[in-house]
């Protein structure tokens, strides 16, 4: 009888130490998890906060782009008046010109 109770003694020891192993293993397991998921928000922000640069960035140099693109056709148009002057002032002396002969 003091064998037996001694067999379940021993029993319950090693069915409270696995218990209590179960419940490390849980606890582990919850915070292994825990750790995963904030690891994974903090990838997806970065990738979010960089792609979200990335856009910033572009859209700044469309801007910059458009403006240059602007002043060129402010450039242009410049230059056509400056050549409109030009051969209008040709032509005039082409007249003058014509009316001494």
């Amino acid at each position: 009888m003091d064998e037996l109770n001694n067999s379940l003694v021993q029993y319950k020891t090693i069915e409270s130490t696995l218990q209590n192993t179960l419940v490390v293993a849980q606890t582990t397991a919850e915070e292994v998890k825990k750790v995963a998921q904030q690891k994974a928000e903090q990838i997806l922000n970065e990738a979010k906060s960089s792609a979200q640069k990335e856009v910033d960035e572009l859209k700044m140099e469309i801007l910059a782009k458009q403006k240059e693109m602007e002043d060129i056709k402010k450039q242009f148009d410049i230059y056509k008046a400056k050549m409109e002057a030009l051969l209008i002032s040709q032509l005039e002396l082409l007249k003058d010109i014509n009316k001494e002969n």
